[in-house]
């Protein structure tokens, strides 16, 4: 698989959760923590193309897969 992008915050659940999904499963990833480097929603949206009222905003590669649930039903259609 692709390398996983999750753009979120240290203090949000279902960004951790994101997080240990792909270490479980052995995926290369990079967590974003968007307060410390000052990111906004904006920023964020302008980078996966889609407006973003959530954390975590999830990318598979350059594709947007978009939130903690989406990922997990993106993981299990693949198998």
């Amino acid at each position: 698989m692709e390398k996983v992008t999750i753009y979120g915050r240290m203090s949000c659940g279902f960004c951790a959760m994101a997080v240990q999904l792909c270490k479980q499963k052995g995926y290369d990833y990079e967590f974003v923590d968007m307060p410390a480097l000052g990111l906004t929603k904006e920023d964020v949206a302008s980078k996966v193309g889609h407006p973003v009222y959530t954390v975590p905003q999830i990318l598979v590669g350059k594709e947007y897969v978009g939130g903690f649930d989406d990922f997990s039903s993106y993981l299990a259609r693949r198998g």
